[in-house]
Formats: structure tokens, C-alpha cells, sequence
């Protein structure tokens, strides 16, 4: 069970959060403020904090300098009630890692946090889990129930950037400089071409696929969610 601190002053939202937060299978630790926030995480564990910007004694941009001058690379989200572009340029600027303003869906939010939470592990781990299907980026092995199969590394960095961010569209240019690099000499056809191994490969998967979106490029779909 991951453990995410919710910090917020207002009493009725800070209990709102910790229900829908805690209903969805979290367990939840609870601020009013910058400071008690700091003394709830120099006595627990804390995988994820969901934090507000306008709160005395120290806001949501304070906390996250401090948060990120002592090192910590813990996710943080940010809810706040200011829409400007100025804030929510100050918020990535200081360390965060997303910002969702007021009012909000909950459904929105839960997302957020489970693509924060996944990418955290995958980062810590460096391997991803789709399923059944487990893929680990320091090996480039790929495992299933039925096989293990080590992957070519172009194949296998394409194959785990796309499953990274399920549902994003990716343009052939934007694989082939990340994967390739700029300076590569191979063109996007090498993109086509890669894509179609890893299809071949993992026709038979039932955990993710890949898909052409016409006119665009790729992204990968995944069937555990």
C-alpha cells in the first residue's frame, strides 16, 4: 500500500482528500501546513504528497524548495486554486511534478496520482510492470508468464518509453531523437521498422499494444488498467 501525505489548511477539503484519497486503496497522513508537513515525513515513510500553495507558517512552493534542496525526489502534486501561468511556471520551477488546479475532478486526481506513483517506481526500480509482462531497463530483459526474452536496445528503449506513458502519442521524430539521438543518420522509416519487431515479437501479449494513430505517430496501449 503506498502512504500519501495530503496537505491542507482548510479542514473540510483536507478531509474531503483524505475520504476519496483513502477510499481508492491509499493510506493517507494528514498536514495543515508546510512545518507539520515536514514533521510528518522525518517520522514516516511517504511515497506521494498531494499539496496545497496558499497555506500559513509555509506554502506549498516552500515546502517543495526545501523538499528538494535536502534531496528528496518524491512526487509532489500540487492543487491550489490559483490558475495564473506565472504560479504554475514557479511550481515546476521549484521541483514539482504536477499541477492541478481548483475546482478538480476526483477521477482526474486519482489518475494523476496513479501515473506519478508509477512513474516514482519505475524510476527507483528502473523496471516497469504492464500486467504480466515485466520489462527491466537494466538488463533489457522482457518477462512474461511464458517467456524471457532479452530485447535489442533500441527495441527494447522504444518499447519501455512507450509503455512509460501509456496512451501518449509519440511522432516518429520524437522516438527517433530520443532513441536515436539528432545526430543519428538513420531517418523515422528506422522507427516504422523497430515498431514492427517489437509487433511480431508481442503479438500473442495480452498486456499492451501498440498503435498506429494516422498522420501522428505511436503510443502504446495498456490492458491492465
Amino acid at each position: 500500500m503506498f502512504d500519501i501525505l495530503v496537505v491542507e489548511d482548510d479542514k473540510n477539503t483536507r478531509k474531503l482528500l483524505s475520504t476519496v484519497i483513502g477510499g481508492a486503496g491509499y493510506n493517507v497522513l494528514l498536514a495543515q501546513n508546510g512545518e507539520q508537513a515536514l514533521d510528518v515525513l522525518e517520522h514516516n515513510h511517504v511515497d506521494l504528497m498531494v499539496l496545497d500553495v496558499m497555506m500559513p507558517k509555509m506554502d506549498g512552493f516552500t515546502l517543495t524548495e526545501t523538499l528538494r534542496g535536502g534531496g528528496s525526489q518524491m512526487p509532489i502534486l500540487i492543487l491550489s486554486a490559483k490558475q495564473n501561468v506565472v504560479d504554475i511556471k514557479r511550481g515546476f520551477l521549484v521541483g514539482i511534478d504536477d499541477y492541478l488546479t481548483k475546482p478538480f475532478d476526483f477521477d482526474v486526481l486519482l489518475l494523476r496520482i496513479k501515473a506519478l506513483l508509477r512513474r516514482s517506481k519505475i524510476v527507483t526500480e528502473n523496471k516497469l510492470t504492464v500486467g504480466g509482462t515485466t520489462l527491466d531497463y537494466n538488463s533489457y530483459l522482457v518477462t512474461t508468464p511464458d517467456s524471457e526474452e532479452q530485447l535489442p536496445q533500441k527495441e527494447f528503449l522504444l518499447l519501455f518509453k512507450l509503455l512509460s506513458y501509456p496512451n501518449v502519442v509519440f511522432t516518429r521524430l520524437q522516438l527517433m531523437d530520443e532513441i536515436w539521438g539528432m545526430d543519428a543518420e538513420s531517418d523515422e522509416h528506422t522507427v516504422n521498422v523497430h515498431i514492427n519487431r517489437l509487433r511480431t515479437r508481442f503479438a500473442d501479449n495480452k498486456d499492451f499494444e501498440i498503435v498506429t494513430v494516422r498522420g501522428l505517430g505511436y503510443k502504446a496501449v495498456r490492458h491492465d488498467e
